[in-house]
């Protein structure tokens, strides 16, 4: 059995709840209403509201199925069979074409979200690091905690990087801020953040309350398309 395979295999443990939770952020990915997704799926907007929102919903095969092909997705991903997997497995399409992406478009795609990749010189030498990060006032800005591994790039000159890769469509994008680390010390701007913010640490929030934010100094950004 191939790697993929053990992964799908092992969505059948899987813990009631989470198929409504993946239906949900598939959706509001796509940026459809549970009516629009439903009309797709051929189901009443008030089924796919119990599966968004009842704990113990386990739908039907045929079900996921459709709702799979109304989301631009597959049922082993609704059910959790591709969450472990590292994006980048599906084949690369026979004929693509790299694109520059001007600065709106690098803009736009900055600003969806989400997790990027902080890349600086540290006390423990050149690391590229994890952070959740949100877009506020046009800068790139995360929380941390003071002794943390982002905090010690404040001051120092940093890239930050974010993408998407689509597997279905053999497409993705990736854009590049450059700039220098800085931290905020009005308390005023801090909970203009705090408010602001799109969400919270995923490890916790606790102890991480200083504010970074980048001061870009140039932004590229490239997709891949399919010719």
């Amino acid at each position: 059995m191939n790697e993929r395979s053990r992964h799908v295999a092992a969505s059948s443990a899987i813990a009631p709840g989470d198929i409504g939770r993946r239906i949900a952020a598939r959706r509001k990915e796509l940026g459809l209403t549970r009516g629009e997704a439903a009309d797709r799926a051929g189901t009443a907007a008030g089924y796919l509201h119990y599966l968004e929102e009842t704990a113990t919903a386990m739908p039907g095969t045929s079900v996921l199925i459709r709702l799979a092909d109304a989301l631009g997705t597959t049922v082993a991903a609704l059910q959790g069979g591709e969450a472990d997997l590292p994006p980048g497995l599906g084949q690369a399409a026979s004929r693509a074409e790299l694109i520059e992406l001007d600065f709106e478009e690098c803009r736009t795609r900055l600003s969806t979200h989400g997790v990027g990749r902080l890349a600086a010189h540290t006390p423990q030498g050149l690391s590229v690091l994890p952070v959740n990060y949100t877009v506020i006032d046009g800068t790139v800005a995360f929380r941390t905690a003071p002794g943390a591994a982002p905090a010690a790039t404040v001051g120092d000159q940093v890239a930050f990087e974010v993408d998407q890769i689509d597997e279905a469509l053999s497409q993705g994008w990736s854009v590049l801020v450059r700039g220098r680390a800085r931290a905020v010390t009005d308390p005023v701007v801090a909970r203009r953040l705090d408010a602001l913010a799109y969400s919270r640490p995923w490890t916790g929030g606790d102890g991480r309350d200083l504010w970074v934010r980048i001061d870009e100094e140039g932004m590229t950004g490239r997709r891949i398309a399919v010719l």
